[in-house]
């Protein structure tokens, strides 16, 4: 089959990428490499890729260039089978620096992804990266797809709208779709500015990790071999087209504990230091992740601990170039 995977040079695409090539898959990654964070951890994931490539039966194509740009998105859209839509301005605290961007590229990008896939009759699917970030303030736990949506940040409100126009083109013109509702993914090659790489960054530098407010927000956080599965099982499976899905983890842990596990995973004797929580973050997510295991057979596989056992060896393994990329963040 060939993929197109937006923003694939990114953390959850080039995940997305990688294990798609090695699957024999042609994947034709679209990414405008925006220095959001260090680039480099995106020319590593290109590189891994392209690396995967060469050992299969897949190809891979890298293409330098911006979902805001209509005529690109519309010539690369015509060339493939399924569209897996990605890319996205991340972080809801930028969001609040700058709504507009959020709003420019996550909406508008997917727009134009949305219009070019309606206008190609080749298109299988179109897969929205959406976000936990849509629910906001929780009026019960866990949230279900029908919880109401009210986001605390404008990167939340930019990730709904897209969702909703989504649902909109399938009901409409008919296109295939599905939105998944990503809740904090973590895992090789994640953002070096969140919670997660910066706990394990600090513990192996002897540091205590640093939680913001007082530690009791709580979070569902999905490895990212679980969010590979799921799509992948997204290029054959049509019984999730028009729907919106939540995808989370086996469990829920607030920060708090989520750094002493890392704490005590590498150096039990450091402490914890707390600092003011930013605005903009949701106190509390928790999934229900029913409805996608009813669709699509979804079961999260990978429990927090044993996620935060294998991101430590993955860490240790790729430290030489991964640390200063998180030092800098």
């Amino acid at each position: 089959m060939r993929i197109l995977v937006t923003g694939g040079a990114g953390f959850i695409g080039g995940n997305l990428a990688e294990a798609f090539v090695a699957d024999g898959h042609d994947v034709v990654v679209l990414d405008n490499l925006d220095p959001y964070y260090d680039v480099g951890i995106k020319e590593h994931s290109i590189e891994i890729a392209r690396e995967t490539a060469d050992g299969s039966d897949g190809s891979y194509e890298f293409v330098e260039g911006d979902v805001r740009d209509q005529e690109l998105v519309t010539e690369l859209v015509s060339q493939v089978d399924i569209v897996y839509h990605q890319a996205a301005q991340a972080g809801v605290r930028t969001s609040v620096d700058n709504p507009r961007k959020p709003n420019d590229i996550n909406v508008g990008g997917t727009l134009n992804v949305l219009d070019a896939a309606r206008d190609h009759d080749g298109i299988r699917r179109v897969v929205l990266a959406s976000s936990s970030s849509v629910y906001g303030k929780p009026e019960y736990l866990p949230y279900d797809e029908e919880h109401p949506k009210t986001p605390v940040s404008p990167y939340g409100v930019s990730k709904l709208a897209a969702e909703q126009y989504t649902r909109v083109y399938h009901e409409i013109y008919g296109l295939p779709t599905v939105s998944l509702r990503y809740f904090t993914v973590y895992g090789p090659r994640m953002r070096p500015n969140m919670a997660f790489s910066n706990f394990v960054s600090r513990c192996l530098n002897g540091e205590p990790p640093v939680v913001y407010g007082d530690g009791s927000q709580t979070r569902d956080f999905t490895y990212t071999d679980d969010i590979v599965d799921v799509n992948r099982t997204l290029l054959d499976e049509d019984a999730a087209d028009g729907e919106i899905l939540n995808v989370g983890s086996t469990d829920n842990i607030d920060i708090r504990t989520l750094a002493e596990v890392v704490r005590d995973e590498i150096d039990p004797s450091l402490g914890l230091e707390f600092a003011e929580q930013p605005t903009g973050d949701a106190q509390h997510t928790h999934a229900d992740v029913s409805k996608a295991n009813e669709l699509l057979g979804y079961e999260p596989s990978t429990t927090i601990r044993e996620g935060v056992s294998q991101f430590i060896d993955w860490y240790e393994t790729n430290r030489e170039w991964y640390e200063p990329l998180v030092l800098n963040s």
